[in-house]
This record gives C-alpha cells, sequence and structure tokens, in this order.
C-alpha cells in the first residue's frame, strides 16, 4: 500500500513544473518573464509571498522548536507583522510606482551603479547560502521516505532531482508561474499540516492536554529569558522580529519581485501586510504540531531514544511510519511543496538587472535581457544544487535547521536594508559613504556571528539585522558630515 504513497510524490514533482509552464505561458517580453507586466491579483501574490518564506525549513523544523521547547517562536511572528507595515509604507512606493524590476534598482538611482551592484552581490550570495539550505532541508523528509522502503540515496541525488523540478517552470513560465505555483503550493502544505492535527488528535494519551499546560508547552510570550542570548525573548523577537522581516520583504529581491507583480502600491501594501497575519496563523498551526508530538513522543529524545539522525527528522518520521498510506504521500508531498517556492527568478532578475548590465556598460536590448534571464536562471539551479549537497555534507546538526536558516541571513540584512534607510535618512550621502558603510557591516557582521558571545552564549541571533543595521547607518552617516549641510543632490538622485 506504501506504493500510492510514492505515487503521490512522483506526481507531484512531475505535474507541478507541468502546471507551473502552463500557467506561465509563453512569456512576450523581460517585464513579462521578471514581473509578469504588473497583472498579478493581490491575494495571489499575498499567498504567493507567504509560501516564498515558507521553506521545508519552516515545516519541518517550527514544529521541532516547539516540541524542545515552547510556542514563543510565534512572538518573532509579531515582530514580523510590524516589519511588514513600515515596509509596506516607506519602502514599497520607491519599487512599485518607480516602475523598478529589483529593489536594488532604487540604490542605483541614489547612490550609483557602484552600491546597486555591490547589494544586489549580496543578495545573490545571501539567496544562494539560504536557499542552498533549504533545498537540503527538503531532502530530510524524502529521504526518510525512501529509507523506509529499504532505499538508500545520497542527499547529492535527492537535492539534484528536487532542483530539476524547481527550475522547469521558472525557467519556462517565468515569475507568473513562480507565483501561481506558491499559491497552489501553500494551500497543498496547509492542507497537509491540518490533515496530521487531526491524525495526531486521535492517537494521543489521556490528559496530554493538561500535561502540556503544566509543561509550559503552550507558552507564547518569553518575559523572563536574558533577551541577549534568547532568540524568543519578548524584547528580542518583537525588535529582532520587526527589522529582520523589514529586511527580508524590504531589501530582499526574492519577497520585492513578487510584490511588483502587482498593478499598483496599493495592492502591493494589502498583499505584503496580509501576508503577515498568514504568517502568524502559520507558524501557530506548525508550532501546534510540535506540541502534540511532543504529548505522542511523551518528550522522548529524537536522537538517542528515537533512533534518528538529527532533531529535524522528527516530523517527517511520525509522517512516515503514523499517517495511513496515502494521507502519508499527500504531507510529504504538501512539504515538497513549501520547498518548491522558487528564488531562481529573482536570483536571475537581480544579475541580469543589476550586476550583468554594469558590467557590460551598455543597455542590453530587450532580446538580451530575456535571453540572459533564462539563462541565470539554469546557471542558479545549477548553483543552488551544488550549495545544498554541500550543507548536507558540512552543515551542524545540533540546532533546529530553520535557525541555522535564520542566522545566514544576519550577516547580510542589516547591510541591506541599512544602505536603503541610508539613502532615506542621510541627504548628505553619496555612493563612496554608502559603499564603506556596507563593507563595514558585513565584516562587522561577520565578527559578532562567529567570534562575539555574552556568558558564554551567542548573541540570540534576532538582533543580527538591527545590530546590522545600525553600523551601516552610524559609518555612513558620519562618513557624511564631511560635506556641507543643505548640499543638493544631483540630478537624477531620489
Amino acid at each position: 500500500m506504501r506504493a500510492l504513497d510514492v505515487g503521490i510524490i512522483v506526481l507531484f514533482l512531475v505535474g507541478m513544473p507541468l502546471l507551473g509552464v502552463w500557467i506561465g505561458g509563453r512569456q512576450r517580453s523581460s517585464a513579462d518573464y521578471f514581473v509578469s507586466e504588473r497583472r498579478i491579483s493581490w491575494w495571489v501574490v499575498c499567498v504567493s509571498v507567504v509560501s516564498a518564506e515558507t521553506s521545508t525549513l519552516t515545516v519541518l523544523s517550527v514544529p521541532t522548536v516547539a516540541y524542545g521547547g515552547t510556542m514563543t517562536f510565534l512572538s518573532l511572528a509579531f515582530g514580523y507583522l510590524v516589519g511588514r507595515v513600515v515596509v509596506a509604507f516607506v519602502l514599497l512606493p520607491r519599487y512599485v510606482a518607480g516602475d523598478l524590476i529589483t529593489a536594488y534598482g532604487y540604490l542605483g538611482k541614489r547612490f550609483g551603479a557602484g552600491v546597486q551592484g555591490t547589494a544586489s552581490v549580496t543578495f545573490l550570495i545571501t539567496r544562494l547560502l539560504a536557499d542552498g539550505l533549504r533545498l537540503f532541508a527538503t531532502a530530510i523528509p524524502v529521504k526518510v521516505v525512501l529509507a523506509a522502503y529499504g532505499v538508500t540515496a545520497s542527499y547529492w541525488a535527492i537535492v539534484a532531482v528536487l532542483g530539476v523540478a524547481m527550475v522547469v517552470y521558472s525557467f519556462l513560465g517565468g515569475v507568473r508561474a513562480v507565483v501561481w505555483v506558491d499559491a497552489i503550493q501553500m494551500l497543498w502544505y496547509v492542507l497537509g499540516a491540518v490533515v496530521v492535527i487531526a491524525v495526531l488528535a486521535g492517537k494521543l494519551p489521556d490528559g496530554w492536554f493538561a500535561t502540556a499546560v503544566d509543561a509550559g508547552k503552550f507558552r507564547v510570550l518569553d518575559l523572563d529569558a536574558n533577551p541577549l542570548t534568547s532568540p524568543y525573548a519578548l524584547p528580542t523577537a518583537l525588535i529582532g522580529g520587526a527589522v529582520l522581516s523589514m529586511a527580508s520583504h524590504g531589501a530582499d529581491q526574492l519577497i520585492v519581485q513578487r510584490l511588483m507583480a502587482t498593478r499598483e502600491v496599493r495592492a502591493a501594501r494589502k498583499a505584503l501586510i496580509a501576508s503577515g497575519v498568514v504568517v502568524i496563523l502559520q507558524f501557530a498551526l506548525f508550532l501546534v504540531i510540535g506540541v502534540l508530538l511532543w504529548a505522542f513522543y511523551r518528550g522522548a529524545n529524537p536522537v538517542t531514544d528515537l533512533g534518528l539522525a538529527n532533531n529535524d527528522e522528527l516530523f517527517a518520521n511520525f509522517i512516515v511510519r503514523e499517517l495511513p498510506s496515502g494521507l502519508s504521500g499527500f504531507v510529504i508531498a504538501g512539504i515538497l511543496a513549501a520547498a518548491l517556492s522558487s528564488s531562481l527568478g529573482a536570483l536571475a532578475s537581480s544579475t541580469v538587472t543589476d550586476v550583468v548590465q554594469r558590467v557590460v556598460r551598455r543597455e542590453l536590448t530587450e532580446a538580451e535581457v530575456f535571453r540572459q534571464g533564462r539563462l541565470w536562471t539554469a546557471v542558479w539551479a545549477v548553483l543552488l544544487i551544488v550549495f545544498a549537497g554541500l550543507f548536507a555534507t558540512f552543515t551542524r546538526r545540533g540546532n533546529p535547521i530553520v535557525e541555522q536558516g535564520l542566522s545566514i541571513s544576519g550577516f547580510t540584512y542589516g547591510a541591506l536594508l541599512g544602505a536603503f534607510l541610508l539613502g532615506l535618512l542621510f541627504r548628505r550621502a553619496r555612493q563612496a559613504d554608502a559603499v564603506v558603510a556596507f563593507v563595514a557591516t558585513v565584516v562587522v557582521m561577520a565578527f559578532v556571528i562567529l567570534a562575539v558571545d555574552v556568558d558564554g552564549k551567542a548573541l540570540a541571533y534576532p538582533w543580527y539585522p538591527p545590530l546590522g543595521v545600525l553600523v551601516t547607518l552610524v559609518v555612513g552617516g558620519l562618513l557624511s558630515l564631511r560635506r556641507p549641510a543643505g548640499v543638493r543632490l544631483p540630478a537624477g538622485r531620489l
């Protein structure tokens, strides 16, 4: 009967890319390929934004966070909503109304090509690392499923297959295919989560709820922990979560590209703010699953007691071994859906618009931009597969993998967001100031993340983006003071 599960998974991996190609249709121009000529409804973009930021890291690892702790991870989502509101009213109008292809086009207009290229390259590196980790995380449940059938497959082979499925519809269907497939896949994995809760509810021991309450498993707000070292202490989660969301949704092309596919600023604003509400509900859903798993396994250690390779295999192990045939395959396909939200279009658009056009030192023709977009979509797919395989080989397995993924952004998110805020807040700032501040921030954050600790513990990762923004503004702001007050910007600078 388990062959039914494999059939569902194979059908999903084949059917979703083909569906994306059909939805995307024939691409008529580079604007159609990169931003769908700004014709996508706000509610579709809203769901796509949530799907884009929800990877297998969320689906597999957030339940693990609640399993080993409490539901205080949810307080981060409250900060995410605050950050989205700020972006919706401060940065979005400059992107959507400015008729830009990438977020970094604003930096090019404000400072010059040097800052635009620096920010874009930083985004490309950060996204390559983060999405490489995401793709590796997707291979975890696949490996568990195959092991249940006695099939041994390497992570390298699994991520290669997943990468091919991802690139097909991104390459042929453009951002329209990506956005619509994102929306469909989100509905799939949310429905899968509801199925898991329904099955778990019938398997729990008597009195489990009172036991979970007594153990503090349903606690959402942490008012007691050290805010410097605990990522879910209330001030850390709210402030750090807000700034992290401002960076990820205001300075990361993965999200901005989707928002710029809407018809107008108002539609993009509705999509962004509504996505924050959806994310809160979604995090709550997966954290509840973690608490239910804790009650089902009676708090057993996933590695030492259950014999799993790492904590993040816990949810996948339950799906494969405890769900009925058919439902198991459906839920695993939903987990894959969370991972196949493609960042390839964002990587390609930023590469062509912000880097290639600057390197060739001339305006590319429409046909050249379109051709380059598809070429770089394929190139980035190969690179993502390679880095996912490297993560499978070398990544640490101690902390939940979702925390590792969020920590990666700490190296650069502060510098990216800080560059945008520097341009808005310091009228005297010029390109040299922004570049020096940007580089200084990345260096400082690398030192903080790798070498600084507080009472023997690392600084909580939600503080990385706020600290990075602060360094960028201080360095860039001080450098801008070299110029007299009231100096006017050159023509063409915003």
